[in-house]
């Protein structure tokens, strides 16, 4: 497919674009958060505990994370229409397959699939906002769609309390292939190509391996990647730890879960605001500083109320989740360009390899901190608290290893 001239200035670029890739990249968290009011029932119904449900969760979250090393690579070769689309249409055959699934095993496999193709949507999205915009505009979309994207976990579970209160949990995966196909509709419609041919990257096992291999070699790709990971993990540890949360610690039912998400992504969507705000008035480096600065106090704070008398209240335990959504969506748009940044031409096989530390380190960390979790909210404090000091160190040493590359340059140069 020709790639589409797209005047970066024009109301087609600045307005339909973002909110169209907004709406892919919501593709991830509605699968993640959507289902977990349905928990209870679906537990119900295969004779298996909340807590064995959480696989629902993480088993997508492997599948997304394993493929998410190769959709950024396949649309730098492709172009990132053909990834999108397929992506697509293999995520409307898998929620299906949900839907009509009579027990955990097939729910867990087709959960599975869904993860191993939504990463197409919600990973070449961001790509193309920085094939098309640069510097502060790229910052500033880049931000602006985090707030769209934001919506998605506080919506999610209320929706899917009105499926499930509406009819069964199956309707919760109709609902995920009717939003899927209204994506093809609307990525046929509007999103034009933005990566031509000529940059285009050989579509050869040798070639894309070989791009993959180049993004996980760069060491200051690995400090920038896991510094956003480990600072989203403080926050999705409340996100994919929901229903043990809401449920079991804060003693809420299974329509509550707007107590945790309502707060949370208005925090998240605040902190998008500040950092398109800050475009072009801060420096990049200064914002990612600013919501590792809020993110360290918040939790520290989270962590030392839950340790009181009175830290099941919600209104100390929800500190911790707020103060890291703030940080997440003052930092994390301007990392995300970073990483892009240091690859030019392969800004997929970037934005992927990001994607790829980040989902299986949270589908791992789902599995093994279910236990942890589960004993009170001071141990969700903790380890978001854990998480944030780990980012807030990453983020020091890429700083100070670029500080020691400019000064090896001048000394050269000199």
């Amino acid at each position: 497919m020709q790639t589409t001239s797209l005047d970066p200035s024009s109301r087609r670029a600045l307005v339909v674009l973002p909110l169209v890739l907004s709406l892919l990249t919501m593709l991830g968290p509605l699968n993640i958060d959507t289902p977990l009011p349905a928990f209870v029932a679906m537990g119900r119904e295969f004779g298996v505990s909340v807590t064995e449900m959480q696989l629902v969760v993480s088993v997508y979250m492997f599948g997304f994370g394993l493929m998410s090393i190769f959709h950024g690579p396949l649309s730098d070769a492709l172009g990132r229409r053909p990834v999108i689309l397929g992506g697509l249409a293999v995520y409307v055959v898998a929620s299906i397959g949900a839907a009509l699934s009579s027990s955990l095993t097939g729910v867990l496999v087709f959960r599975a699939l869904q993860g191993l193709v939504a990463g197409a949507a919600t990973i070449v999205a961001r790509t193309v906002i920085r094939d098309v915009f640069t510097g502060i505009r790229a910052q500033q979309l880049m931000s602006l769609m985090a707030i769209v994207f934001s919506l998605a976990p506080a919506v999610a579970p209320i929706i899917g309390g009105a499926l499930v209160g509406w009819g069964t949990w199956h309707w919760i995966f109709w609902f995920m292939a009717a939003f899927a196909l209204v994506m093809v509709a609307a990525t046929l419609l509007t999103l034009p190509e933005t990566h031509p041919v000529e940059k285009r990257t050989p579509l050869k096992v040798a070639a894309i391996l070989g791009s993959i291999g180049t993004v996980l070699s760069h060491g200051g790709f690995h400090r920038l990647a896991w510094a956003c990971a480990m600072l989203f993990a403080g926050q999705f540890l409340y996100i994919g730890g929901a229903s043990i949360f809401v449920v079991d610690l804060l003693g809420k039912g299974e329509h509550d879960f707007w107590i945790l998400f309502v707060p949370m992504i208005v925090a998240l969507s605040a902190g998008s605001l500040v950092s398109a705000r800050a475009a072009g008035r801060l420096a990049a480096k200064a914002t990612v500083n600013l919501g590792f600065v809020i993110a360290a106090a918040g939790t520290a704070l989270g962590a030392l109320l839950t340790a009181l008398p009175f830290g099941d209240h919600p209104a100390a335990a929800l500190v911790t989740p707020c103060a890291v959504a703030l940080a997440c969506g003052i930092a994390v748009p301007s990392l995300q360009i970073a990483v892009m940044d240091l690859f030019p031409e392969r800004r997929g096989a970037a934005t992927s390899g990001a994607m790829f530390c980040q989902q299986l380190f949270l589908a791992v960390m789902t599995v093994v901190m279910a236990p942890v979790l589960a004993h009170s909210t001071f141990a969700f404090s903790v380890s978001s608290l854990v998480c944030t000091v780990v980012g807030v160190a990453l983020w020091v040493w890429h700083l100070r290893a670029g500080a020691g590359q400019d000064g090896a340059r001048t000394a050269q140069n000199a």
